[in-house]
């Protein structure tokens, strides 16, 4: 993927080494890691409270962090992807107003409690900030056998993006309230799948407006869609059960299907247009 041409628009928050206050409990980290197949792109914020009042013993202090263009390429990276996509999104959606994007390490304070690594990224729509512990990109590689390419890990920052267009549209608290009135968690868990369906078709969309907001200096080349799509694959509800050792159960589905998500991820990208991507029609 070409991107060290782009523009940075300077606002990511860097928390990185940055020390909170410690969450009691030795065994947190394999608690959550044994999660990270149903929150392994994001993490409802409800259920990071619940972690958060659980584990966290008398809290995590409030941090922040230098904000600008980090020095590092990685943290670099994450700049100039999060600028393309807030140019893309400014353009399609009339009055965008762009998320805060932390950085950090292990752990940070959240609006939506405490946030750990081994949670995955994830946005809280309490405070409309993208949390990356760049860690993770290793963890998908290595652990669920996701691509390393640069376009597998921006799809992972443009999925989370999608978080905050739902926020933004007034989606999200109309699938919370969905959730709120549905007969089972099963039902519950259909409106949690479509949302995480269309943060990825919203990620394709950026993706197929990356090069013509930036002059051709952020864009997918040949094989980037590929890798998305086998990033896709990789964190499907159904082959992330499997991996784990466990019978595949779609009642349980909380993201879609590896099939659903390269789906939705390739319509994204082939039209170009979030009005392509209400993955809501057939609920």
């Amino acid at each position: 993927m070409r991107w060290k041409g782009g523009r940075a628009g300077g606002g990511v928050e860097d928390r990185r080494g940055k020390k909170t206050g410690a969450m009691a409990g030795g065994g947190i980290g394999v608690i959550i890691i044994a999660l990270i197949g149903y929150f392994v792109f994001d993490i409802d914020p409800s259920t990071t409270q619940q972690i958060a009042s659980q584990f966290a013993g008398s809290g995590a202090s409030e941090q922040s962090g230098e904000v600008g263009t980090p020095e590092d390429e990685a943290g670099r990276f994450v700049d100039v992807i999060g600028t393309n996509i807030n140019d893309v999104w400014s353009r399609q959606m009339s009055g965008y107003k762009p998320p805060n994007t932390v950085i950090y390490t292990q752990g940070t304070s959240t609006g939506c409690g405490y946030g750990q690594a081994a949670m995955g990224p994830f946005y809280c729509p309490a405070d409309q900030t993208v949390y990356l512990d760049l860690s993770f990109w290793q963890t998908m590689e290595q652990r669920l056998g996701a691509s390393g390419a640069d376009f597998a890990r921006a799809y992972v920052i443009a999925h989370e993006f999608g978080h905050h267009l739902q926020t933004l549209t007034g989606t999200s608290q109309k699938v919370r309230q969905a959730q709120q009135s549905a007969r089972s968690q099963a039902d519950a868990n259909r409106y949690s799948v479509a949302l995480e369906l269309q943060a990825d078709c919203y990620a394709g969309v950026w993706a197929a407006n990356a090069a013509d907001v930036s002059g051709g200096r952020v864009a997918l080349e040949a094989g980037d869609l590929e890798e998305g799509l086998k990033t896709a694959n990789a964190i499907g509800d159904d082959a992330l059960q499997r991996n784990a050792g466990r019978a595949v159960t779609p009642e349980n589905f909380t993201h879609g299907t590896s099939e659903e998500r390269m789906m939705w991820l390739r319509r994204g990208y082939q039209t170009g247009n979030p009005n392509a991507c209400d993955t809501f029609a057939d609920l």
